[in-house]
Formats: C-alpha cells, structure tokens, sequence
C-alpha cells in the first residue's frame, strides 16, 4: 500500500475534523452556515467561506470519496513537487474552482434579474422577494435555487491535483470503479473535465449527483492542469521552493 504523505494526511485529518464538526456542532446546521460557500447576494455569505467550504462536506460518502482519491493521487503529486507546490496547486485549484462556479452562477442569476427588472422589480426588491422563498412565476425557480445554492467539497482543489497528476504521468492506466478498463490518464483526466462541463451546461448528470458544482470540477481541473503544464514546460526543478 502506497504511504500517505505528511501533507495529504494533514488535509484528510483538518477533512474529517470539520465533517465530525457538522454533525456534531449547533445541530448539523449551525457549522454548515459558517462555513460553506453561499453564493455572494445571499446574506449568508461571509468571505471566509471561499476558503473553508474547501474542507466541508455534505456527507459521510461525499467525504469518504473525496479523501481517497486525495490520497491515491495527492501522495504521489506531494512526493514529487514537495509540500509547498502542492499546496500552491491544491489551493489554487480550490479559487479556480469557486470563481468558475460563482462565475457560471452569476451569468444565469443577472439574465434572471435582467428578465425581473424587465417586469418592473427593483434589485431591493429582487432581493427581498428571494429572501422571503417567493417564486418569479415568470422566471422559474431557477432563480431562488442559485440565490440559495451554497459549495461544499474539496473537489474542486482534487481535480487539480488530479490534472497535474495526469500532467506529470500521461501515460498512467487509471480506471472508473464501475467501469473496469484501464484508460491512460491524459484521456481519462480530459474525458472527466469534459463530461464535467457537458454537464454543468446541460443539467445532465453522469456519474455524480444531480447538485454537484460541475463548474467548481472544470475550474479547479483547468488550474491544476495550467499551473503543472508551466512548471513542466519549465524544468521546475530549477526553481523549486523546497
């Protein structure tokens, strides 16, 4: 068995403490409002939960997926790049995911706002209404479920790790856990990001739940892979910082 390296353990310990502080702290809803990620006109949103939703999760099989491929693809990235660089991309990765998915979510919620002014609401207004759970019979509901959406996960900071995984070994054979063929990684890796995207478009789920952040998934990946490519391209090994 492959031993866990010092940081990827540390990140799985800091994982588990804030779950069993979910469960455990003001009745499993109090630790989830301070530091999941909500999207930013709701007056739940604090600027620390750019960070901290990185290390919530929604449930014990959410965490348990999340912290086993950390460890399976983050050990070897650490071994190779040393701690500091991989907490660059591990985290790196993470804002690139936020702002990909807030992003995506604020090109739908301002055309929505856009059709609602278009009625004769005001922002005050808009706002108000969203928080009172009221509906835009005109809009859809698609409104309230972006103005409510919140991120949790460390998926997004993963996926980095993941595409620089494959950056640095694209001739790795990975496989999908139901679906037991070897597949080299630089088509693996660029085949999830793509099923990501298509389904963060589309609403189409394919292997993940239907209220995964696919967006969060692509730009994370898309970090990763950017900053893994540079340094390969660059022999980091002549400015490495350990």
């Amino acid at each position: 068995m492959m031993r866990i390296s010092d940081t990827v353990k540390h990140l799985i310990i800091i994982n588990v403490l804030m779950f069993i502080g979910t469960l455990t702290i003001g009745g499993g809803v109090l630790f989830y409002e301070w530091f999941a990620m909500y999207f930013p006109e709701n007056e739940s949103f604090r600027y620390w939960q750019i960070i901290t939703h990185m290390f919530m999760h929604g449930s014990i099989m959410h965490l348990l997926f999340n912290m086993f491929v950390l460890w399976m693809f983050g050990t070897p990235v650490e071994q190779a790049l040393g701690s500091k660089r991989f907490l660059f991309i591990y985290f790196s990765a993470g804002l690139g995911a936020v702002a990909l998915q807030v992003g995506y979510y604020y090109f739908q919620y301002l055309s929505m706002e856009t059709q609602a002014m278009d009625l004769g609401f005001t922002h005050e207004q808009i706002i108000e209404i969203l928080k009172e759970g009221k509906v835009f019979k005109a809009i859809g509901p698609g409104f309230n479920q972006i103005y409510y959406a919140s991120m949790v996960g460390a998926s997004g900071c993963i996926m980095g790790i993941l595409a620089a995984f494959g950056v640095m070994n694209p001739n790795a054979e990975l496989m999908l856990i139901f679906l037991p063929i070897p597949i080299k990684a630089k088509y693996f890796i660029p085949g999830i990001i793509i099923l990501d995207l298509v389904s963060g478009v589309t609403g189409q789920s394919f292997f993940s739940p239907s209220n995964t952040a696919y967006m969060a998934h692509v730009g994370g990946a898309l970090i990763g892979f950017f900053i893994m490519w540079y340094w390969k391209k660059n022999q980091f090994n002549n400015n490495r910082w350990d």
